[in-house]
């Protein structure tokens, strides 16, 4: 049994989790929970929705049935409307009472189960890309996010770059504020020596922010250097047509995605805006050398290890390709180095003392 240091136990809920949806917000709260079942010392409970009831991966949980998971957009709004307004049979059916703190691992604080609260905010790409979302989705989004940092007693963030951001659009006091970078499964990317291939990558679903259009004219140009060059794409949205060269994989398995970065001879990221950016450490992780775009948080996860380029520009986009392509050794072995700064074991650390404080000051 796991050494506690306070008799309550963590509640983490994940009941907003949509398995392939949410992207690099899923990745950093599976592998959180998969850290602290490897290095953990309190006692916890992880709270689930009927549709991803592996997410616990290790840790004791509970998947909340009176919880209406959905996968559909409609179907999680009305989810998460009923369990704000109407919280009593989650917060029974999750043992609320037994719990001496919960953490939202997914920006939301839904459902509120009534213990001292620390929620995770992954961005806040809404404040800064207005134009990027719906009218719909940015009252949604900001009555969630504002909603999140006012009940929460203390917040998580990945980056100093999205700390400022959410101290500048949330007023947000900075003692309330935890900067906790995310890790890299160094088991699975690792450098493996195979022979890398004739083709680019880059992980993302199709979403306004991460670029794509700007990356296949980079992309045109590019081959007129190289006309042997592949892009291949994964994730999400991808159903119009793909320009020439380009592959579509669609949504991968994590064996699949190791694959692509130990085989691929750069990694592009031209997205416009990052809360914190996985794909380029866990390509860097892998060996990768990684071109990577000079926005949001990037630069600060990155470090020396990237070459970086303006997303709005084709040219620098193709030209820092090019370059990297040219000097694949110093690039892989600038981020491997890079990488290994980054670990899920030092974030769940990090994370089981926020978890101390918010008890020890919930009393």
């Amino acid at each position: 049994m796991r050494s506690c240091s306070f008799a309550r136990v963590v509640g983490i809920s994940l009941l907003t989790l949509v398995p392939g949806v949410l992207g690099g917000s899923e990745r950093y709260a599976r592998e959180l929970v998969r850290g602290l079942a490897r290095v953990g010392e309190l006692e916890y409970r992880v709270l689930t929705p009927s549709i991803a009831p592996d997410a616990a991966d290790g840790l004791p949980n509970r998947t909340i049935h009176s919880y209406r998971a959905s996968r559909s957009t409609v179907g999680r709004i009305g989810a998460m409307s009923l369990a704000l307004t109407a919280p009593g049979r989650i917060r029974r059916e999750a043992g609320a009472e037994e719990l001496g703190c919960v953490h939202y691992a997914l920006t939301t604080t839904v459902p509120p189960l009534g213990p001292p609260a620390v929620v995770t905010l992954q961005d806040l790409q809404h404040e800064l890309f207005p134009q990027f979302f719906s009218r719909a989705e940015r009252m949604y989004r900001r009555l969630l996010y504002h909603g999140a940092a006012r009940r929460s007693r203390l917040l998580i963030v990945p980056t100093e770059h999205t700390k400022e951001t959410v101290i500048d659009r949330l007023g947000v006091d900075t003692a309330r504020i935890r900067v906790i970078p995310y890790g890299v499964d160094h088991e699975r990317f690792r450098p493996s020596g195979r022979t890398r291939q004739e083709f680019i990558l880059y992980p993302a679903n199709r979403w306004p922010h991460k670029n794509h259009a700007r990356l296949f004219e980079a992309f045109a140009l590019l081959r007129r250097e190289r006309p042997e060059l592949r892009l291949v794409l994964t994730g999400s949205g991808h159903d119009s047509g793909a320009p020439a060269g380009v592959e579509v994989r669609g949504h991968v398995s994590d064996d699949e995605l190791t694959e692509l970065y130990a085989t691929a001879s750069a990694l592009v990221f031209p997205s416009l805006y990052e809360g914190f950016g996985l794909p380029p450490l866990e390509a860097m992780a892998s060996g990768c050398p990684v071109a990577a775009a000079q926005a949001g948080s990037l630069p600060e996860v990155c470090g020396d290890a990237a070459r970086y380029f303006d997303p709005t520009s084709p040219a620098e986009i193709a030209q820092a390709v090019l370059d990297v392509l040219a000097s694949p050794e110093e690039w892989s072995a600038r981020g491997v180095l890079r990488a290994a700064e980054f670990t899920w074991a030092h974030a769940a650390h990090a994370h089981e003392a926020v978890y101390r404080e918010l008890t020890s000051a919930g009393g």
